[in-house]
């Protein structure tokens, strides 16, 4: 059994509660009937209850009535999260009904049935941006406990089964921060290594990837990866690092022999931490373009609570695999 496949069947043996705030976006729609269909998690549908039920009448999503359908206008509790969110917001000077306000909108609707425990975890942007779908959670949910940065992992399935766990790989940061500090590079390894481990079912493996491997170049881009290096093991001395490892280092056992001997990472990593979002974001599309890999992801790491964002131009089986996904983030 794959690693896909495997978080498939944890999500149908543990169903959590999703919430998608997009409920009346047709891929969103088309996606939750087959989720539903497949019994891989329990859905809340937040839009007009009307225009849902129609939607899904005329497209033959029988399985859409196995979901909760949250109307905005018609259900009572939005006055509770509204009283909800005006006492995470008080302080910075939102009033009640500023925040009865806010919950008409359903990406915060969202988030606050995620914090009020009726929701395990949220999926949106097929139709919004990223900044939309993030805002909400940082607002809302912050991040986990001892974490000060949220970033975004893809999950690698490649053909090339030589590497890392049978060709799967995950890559951070690839989504979200520009230009990572040294405290915020040691904190996104730990946070994927968390991923791979809680997600994907392996033992992280982690590769702080440079242009250099094991002081082979002096520059301050390589001081930074390995001060990010040394900070992520001072925060978990259980971690498998190392660092820096140029690429091929990191994957490839024979030149790990040459560059990195005696390294316990380096010829077999299976978590890549790249130095900032350039190289990440230029990463994975280029792994994903020229040799085929699926790509699957950003999944949001460090958030106290699951919320992934989709991209605008999603189609239906990402929104599926991303529902798994998030479901198994909640199950961790």
């Amino acid at each position: 059994m794959d690693i896909l496949q495997q978080m498939y069947e944890r999500a149908k043996n543990n169903k959590q509660r999703i919430v998608l705030p997009e409920g009346d976006e047709p891929r969103t729609l088309e996606a939750a009937n087959e989720v539903l269909k497949q019994g891989l998690a329990e859905l809340i549908l937040i839009g007009d209850t009307a225009t849902i039920q129609q939607m899904a009448k005329e497209k033959g999503y029988e399985h859409i009535e196995k979901a909760t359908i949250f109307d905005v206008k018609t259900n009572p509790k939005v006055k509770e999260y509204a009283n909800l969110f005006y006492e995470l917001r008080k302080s910075k000077g939102i009033t009640e009904e500023q925040a009865l306000q806010t919950c008409q909108d359903p990406l915060y609707l969202g988030c606050l049935m995620v914090k009020n425990g009726d929701a395990d975890g949220e999926i949106a942007g097929a139709r919004g941006t990223t900044a939309d779908t993030i805002r909400p959670a940082f607002q809302i949910l912050k991040t986990q406990p001892g974490v000060k940065v949220v970033s975004g992992a893809f999950l690698m399935f490649t053909p090339a089964k030589q590497l890392g766990e049978n060709g799967f790989l995950v890559f951070a940061d690839c989504a979200v921060n520009p230009c990572p500090t040294a405290d915020e590079l040691a904190q996104i390894a730990i946070s994927t290594a968390q991923t791979a481990k809680n997600i994907a079912g392996i033992e992280p493996r982690v590769a702080m990837l440079s242009f250099s491997t094991k002081g082979s170049a002096k520059h301050e881009l390589v001081d930074k990866v390995t001060e990010a290096l040394q900070k992520a093991k001072a925060l978990d001395p259980t971690l498998t690092i190392d660092g820096e490892l140029q690429l091929d280092a990191a994957l490839i056992p024979s030149v790990a022999e040459t560059k990195a001997k005696g390294s316990n990472v380096a010829g077999k990593a299976n978590v890549l931490v790249f130095p900032d979002l350039q190289a990440g974001n230029i990463g994975y599309k280029l792994v994903e373009r020229f040799s085929g890999a699926d790509a699957v992801g950003p999944i949001l790491q460090g958030l106290a609570a699951p919320v992934n964002d989709l991209s605008r131009g999603c189609k239906v089986q990402d929104i599926i695999q991303m529902i798994v996904i998030t479901a198994n983030q909640a199950i961790k």
